[in-house]
């Protein structure tokens, strides 16, 4: 982990059936509050990306992942964040809301309706055309 940067986050593009998942951001979140976005989080001291998306997505989701290969979907830096978004297509065990205190809402969005949405990032869209039917 680079501990230049301020914030390393690393995410995980869920997609089912021409689906992606999002969660929905709560209010009480100090940083995007009340929007929707990846599921994922900050690394810890001594993670890389990939593991810091399989333990996000265990303690936020309650599923299990295999480190992702190849390369993150997108790469996101600039002076306070370090981000990457990886694509997301198996797991073991049912999708639940497992971290309400973080996220309000969980969902599945066809490409249109997750257009439609107030998202976290301006480049989503982008991403979603590149990866949704």
């Amino acid at each position: 982990m680079d501990e230049s940067l301020v914030h390393q986050v690393s995410c995980g593009m869920l997609i089912c059936a021409g689906r992606v998942l999002l969660v929905h951001r709560s209010s009480s979140k100090a940083r995007y509050p009340n929007v929707w976005d990846f599921p994922g989080g900050h690394l810890e001291r001594g993670e890389n990306s990939r593991q810091a998306l399989v333990r996000e997505l265990r303690e936020e989701l309650g599923v299990e992942i295999t480190p992702p290969t190849g390369h993150p979907l997108l790469t996101r830096r600039d002076a306070e964040i370090f981000q990457e978004i990886w694509k997301v297509e198996a797991w073991e065990g049912a999708i639940i809301n497992a971290a309400p205190d973080e996220h309000d809402a969980i969902g599945w969005f066809r490409l249109d309706e997750a257009m439609s949405l107030d998202l976290a990032d301006d480049g989503y869209p982008a991403l979603f055309n590149q990866v949704l039917p």
